[in-house]
């Protein structure tokens, strides 16, 4: 009588294993976070040429970011025995769906077995690309490996030694919310009036972050200025996640929020906030960012650009570098290269992917993949859990309709700008093993076209033996 198949032994565990990443679903929008909106209308457009497109999915109305799951489950496969024996021949599989017109003429991939590293496809793989999103693998990657999990960004209240001048001072967290900025107030409130103060100068603190505030693609829809201090990303319509419309000055914005909500907690505050700096007190007061871990988690899942760039920027301080565009890209370059990857040809012009500058190669990616699937790495592993989940969560909400195979199983950071279109992350294959792949295209046509084949490659490869 013949062995079972192994597909017949895995198909009850995949089962599972989609059950329970449905109950972890958090709808999100299929357009990637790194795609800013004029491009999205030209993506739209019809292509001239003759060729038939899909019509665009209707955008999915935002929710709030939350962190990805990351149950037990979903990394079992990093502690599984390395199965015996090569897998089947990936090229026979993969080159006829690399080949898709819908990549356009430049694509390249990578496909590594992360327990053992060893190199399963390679299509010109070393070949820096622009990533679009794609660059925040290696943005979060590098934050978590200077700062650690557990780091947390402050913004804190700080009063001049006679107490008649406080600052607010931004610690460059965008997470920074009304509740959490109500609750400063609170406290600082409280603390002044201990000591006898019921009235204050109110000024607030930027210098942290150095060099331009505007992001070199300009005044955009999808990244407010790159302030040290805001709130809620500087967004106007409260909106959590994707293109918003955004305020011109976030800092100045919070600040005068910030003398509202002290005007109501008792504390009369004289004149209008202006830019200044931080006495050297020990601060009256001060709130905290939700740890590193769980913002490389929303950084990955919503591709937020704000939350990337001040990463990168976090980084750039843990380096003791200018928190700036040129330090952070030093900084995440060197803590890459820290890692033990090539970064030979990379450039991380800046933090979310917006700039077209950045070039990764397809191995550089899968390597990064790689090291935070490493068991002696555990301080990368929300680099992991943090990837969208195809069919189910963040920028991979939308998609594996068409491609069933992949739904709840690819894990995977999108990458989206006009004629550039990547897909970059983890897939378990039937027999246990945990695969970490990059497939870059560009000069793409249309993201309607290079998204379900890409799709295709990294649903290929959970039916791989």
């Amino acid at each position: 009588m013949p062995e079972p198949k192994t597909w017949q032994l895995t198909a009850g565990s995949a089962a599972l294993g989609l059950a329970l990443a449905a109950a972890a679903v958090t709808a999100a929008g299929p357009w990637d976070g790194g795609q800013r909106t004029a491009e999205r209308a030209r993506a739209a457009a019809p292509a001239t040429g003759g060729t038939r497109h899909a019509a665009a999915p209707a955008p999915a109305a935002p929710h709030r970011p939350a962190p990805a799951p990351s149950a037990p489950g979903v990394l079992a496969a990093l502690h599984a025995p390395a199965p015996a024996g090569p897998p089947a021949d990936l090229a026979r599989v993969l080159a006829p769906l690399l080949a898709d017109p819908g990549l356009g003429p430049l694509r390249t991939a990578s496909v590594v077995d992360t327990t053992t590293g060893g190199r399963l496809y390679d299509h010109g793989a070393a070949t820096p690309m622009t990533p679009a999103s794609a660059v925040k693998i290696a943005t979060v990657a590098a934050a978590l490996s200077a700062l650690g999990p557990d780091h947390r960004i402050a913004t804190t209240v700080t009063a001049t030694p006679d107490g008649g001048t406080v600052t607010l001072t931004g610690g460059g967290d965008p997470t920074l919310d009304p509740t959490r900025l109500r609750t400063l107030a609170a406290d600082t409130a409280r603390d002044l009036k201990k000591n006898g103060r019921t009235s204050v100068r109110l000024t607030y603190d930027t210098h942290l972050y150095q060099g331009p505030a505007l992001h070199p693609i300009g005044p955009n829809e999808n990244i407010a200025p790159v302030v040290a201090l805001m709130t809620d990303e500087g967004r106007l319509d409260g909106s959590r996640s994707g293109p918003a419309p955004r305020t011109a000055d976030p800092a100045g914005d919070t600040a005068r929020t910030f003398a509202d909500l002290l005007t109501r907690a008792g504390i009369d505050v004289t004149g209008t906030p202006a830019p200044g700096r931080t006495p050297r007190n020990a601060p009256l007061a001060r709130t905290y960012s939700a740890p590193l871990a769980d913002l490389a988690e929303r950084t990955l899942t919503h591709s937020d650009n704000d939350l990337a760039e001040a990463l990168a920027r976090q980084t750039a301080l843990a380096h003791r570098r200018p928190a700036s565009f040129q330090g952070a890209e030093r900084a995440v370059r060197d803590e890459i290269a820290r890692l033990g990857l090539p970064v030979t040809g990379a450039r991380f012009a800046d933090g979310s992917g917006l700039d077209r500058r950045d070039k990764v190669s397809a191995a550089l990616l899968t390597g990064i993949l790689t090291r935070a699937a490493d068991p002696a790495r555990p301080t990368l592993r929300p680099l992991l859990t943090g990837l969208p989940i195809g069919g189910f969560t963040g920028t991979l909400a939308g998609r594996y309709g068409a491609t069933p195979a992949g739904a709840g199983l690819v894990r995977a950071k999108t990458g989206t700008l006009t004629g550039v279109n990547t897909l970059a992350g983890t897939v378990v294959t039937p027999d246990g093993r945990l695969l970490a792949f990059a497939f870059l295209a560009g000069r793409t046509l249309s993201p309607y076209e290079a998204q379900p084949a890409l799709d295709r490659l990294a649903a290929a490869l959970t039916e791989t033996d």
